[in-house]
């Protein structure tokens, strides 16, 4: 029976009379394999939300979906609703990215349970770019081939598919231009929608799911880009997405359309045929008048076409009540639905199906599988991650210059040190701010989690590469081009400018605290970074944990006169660590009481007394309470790389455990 008939029946005896294309056995290309045939039996989804305040919070379950059931073939399949209708939801659901915590019912795939790894196998547009947008287009598509095909297919292969996925969806022109980000301009939104299509027709999936294709896209390229999806389509792909309200144009490219409102299905039936059934319940589509809109008005129940409604539901009394009647018309629209044809022949079918598959599925988080090994994946994270940093001067090369300027700033103000009195006060003031500088700096650290949250949460769930992969690769790209070469270039202008201690251990000592320091202050960046959203909001956090370190450091205040129960938070100050350890390399064995520097004075003791109390670094050092000691110097960097290693497993935690279902 032709797509598009009203009568609904298909058999499911085995894989070759499902009606399904068979997979070709030339070379791969978009029509390269038959979709699949995709039904949800009784799809209940219900949340938890929380209300009230504080200890006044009240947790109640919103039903978000109920009892939905549906026959998914090849072809385009549209998911119609206003906001708020459950679109979404039942789309992630039917693509194996929901939650499944208040999830029942059943989906199968041409009759068999979803495989455990559907996710992976699938392919899922999501409504936001999650693209890179310093690579380029072939860049990007190049990455997704390394990762989600085997490495048993050759590279050329993988080039060829890339090659040939470019030329379908029409990237031809654009496949070496960057995708483009807020700083660098890059190709159209109708070219980066396809280059996310393009990500996901890598692994040739039978089931292509989108969530919004047409988001923030003008009217023409959302008309090309739904052509494009039906051009697939006719090429015997199954097409599932959600849509809000598409015009005429798009609107009858639908094969499929699945109407609804507050989580009840309303109309699920061949989509050319959806004005004939809703002018049947009583609801005439005005001439010229989008399908689409005039569903959607009737929903709302601002159609002129309730007015002649046989049902008589127009009659509202004010604002007030609109949400309450919206949802009895949503009702009694549903049942008019379930005592349809439409939707008993589909019971039918699915009835069908289901006695045909005895094992019953259950609702438990699924599993990702991985394409390649760890070494793989982390090889071509971690490729990536150099390219966006090369591709993105502004947190790479201006960070550096701003680096040596700050040097040269700084040098020039402590220029010069002396051994006393003055010579002191600067050495220990310039120590304070090499260590507060190394901490601040460490802040932009938190973009590297938070900005890419959302292609880290989509690349994870589809089976691009393991956490561990991503994490590792992050910490390469970040650490040592970002931290390292950074302190090194601070060392070297700072120090010799200054006039420190002029020996190599000394020089090398204070170089590989500064690194500590900045290596441990990332640290607890990504820690805190991990997770978030926003990035003020990390900011904020991390601005507020410096500040409060900085009062620990050992300048503000003398650490021994802090009250006994205030005095355990100095082990938490990064700071302080770096102080501490940059001035035991740079003060000891140092004397600022020598005559040569004070010869107005008669003697060291009438210096001390007019002057200061103390003549040597050591003394002033055991006035702070510091061991002026090998061990008191590199027990500081043991403190801050032990603090390392637990803001990093933190970090790492916190992405495993991360939240990835919507």
């Amino acid at each position: 029976m032709a797509e598009g008939q009203p009568h609904l029946s298909i058999q499911m005896s085995d894989s070759n009379t499902n009606g399904i294309p068979s997979r070709k056995q030339s070379s791969p290309d978009l029509a390269g394999r038959g979709g699949s045939i995709l039904t949800f039996h009784n799809i209940c989804y219900h949340v938890k939300m929380k209300t009230g305040f504080l200890c006044c919070q009240k947790t109640a379950n919103k039903e978000v979906l109920r009892d939905v059931n549906g026959i998914m073939r090849p072809g385009l399949n549209a998911i119609l609703g206003p906001t708020g209708s459950g679109k979404s939801s039942l789309l992630d659901i039917l693509a194996a990215r929901k939650d499944p915590h208040g999830l029942s019912g059943n989906i199968l795939i041409n009759g068999a349970p979803q495989p455990a790894n559907f996710k992976c196998t699938s392919g899922y547009v999501v409504q936001d770019d999650v693209v890179m947008g310093t690579l380029t287009v072939r860049e990007n598509l190049k990455f997704s081939a390394a990762l989600r095909l085997p490495k048993s297919v050759k590279e050329q292969e993988k080039n060829e598919r890339v090659n040939q996925i470019i030329k379908e969806l029409g990237l031809s022109k654009v496949a070496d231009s960057k995708v483009g980000t807020q700083f660098i301009r890059g190709v159209s939104g109708g070219e980066r929608k396809r280059t996310n299509i393009g990500m996901e027709l890598i692994t040739d999936p039978a089931i292509l799911f989108l969530d919004e294709p047409t988001t923030g896209l003008d009217a023409s390229t959302a008309n090309a880009v739904l052509l494009l999806l039906k051009r697939m389509a006719k090429q015997g792909k199954t097409i599932i997405f959600s849509i809000h309200q598409p015009r005429y144009s798009i609107f009858r490219l639908f094969d499929n359309l699945t109407l609804l409102a507050a989580g009840r299905v309303l109309y699920h039936g061949p989509a050319q045929h959806a004005i004939e059934y809703f002018q049947s319940i009583g609801y005439e589509c005005e001439p010229y008048n989008n399908p689409a809109d005039f569903f959607l008005d009737i929903i709302n129940g601002d159609s002129t076409a309730v007015a002649m409604s046989k049902t008589d539901e127009t009659n509202t009394e004010g604002t007030e009540e609109r949400t309450e009647h919206d949802k009895t018309l949503a009702e009694k629209l549903a049942e008019e639905y379930c005592n349809s044809a439409y939707y008993r022949e589909t019971k039918a079918v699915l009835q069908n199906i289901s006695s045909g598959n005895k094992k019953k599925t259950k609702a438990v988080l699924r599993q990702i599988t991985y394409a390649n090994s760890f070494l793989h994946q982390l090889k071509w994270v971690s490729k990536r991650t150099f390219k966006n940093l090369v591709g993105n001067p502004q947190a790479s090369i201006a960070q550096l210059c701003v680096t040596a300027f700050l040097g040269l700033v700084v040098g020039a103000i402590f220029f010069g040190l002396k051994e006393d009195s003055a010579g002191l006060q600067n050495r220990v003031g310039a120590m304070f701010f090499l260590t507060t500088n190394q901490c601040f700096s460490s802040i932009s650290a938190i973009e590297l989690f938070v900005v890419e949250k959302k292609i880290f949460t989509h690349e994870y769930i589809s089976g691009y590469y393991r956490i561990s992969a991503y994490f590792i690769s992050k910490l390469m790209a970040d650490l040592i081009p970002m931290r390292t070469i950074p302190s090194i270039i601070f060392s070297c202008i700072i120090y010799f400018m200054l006039g420190l201690k002029p020996t190599v251990e000394a020089f090398f000592t204070m170089m590989f605290t500064l690194m500590m320091v900045s290596y441990t202050a990332t640290s607890m960046a990504l820690a805190i970074a991990a997770g978030q959203s926003v990035v003020a909001v990390a900011n904020l956090l991390m601005t507020i944990t410096f500040v409060f370190m900085i009062l620990f450091s050992g300048l503000l205040v003398n650490l021994t006169s802090i009250m006994s129960w205030l005095s355990w938070l100095k082990y938490f100050s990064i700071p302080r660590y770096g102080m501490t350890a940059l001035q035991i390399n740079e003060l000891t064995g140092l004397n600022f009481c020598s005559s040569s520097n004070n010869t107005n004075l008669t003697s060291n003791d009438n210096y001390r007394q007019i002057n200061q109390p103390w003549c040597t670094g050591d003394e002033y050092l055991k006035n702070q309470g510091i061991v002026a000691s090998s061990w008191g110097l590199w027990q500081n960097h043991l403190a801050l790389a032990c603090m390392s290693v637990i803001f990093l497993t933190i970090a790492y935690l916190k992405l495993h455990f991360m939240k990835k279902f919507s």
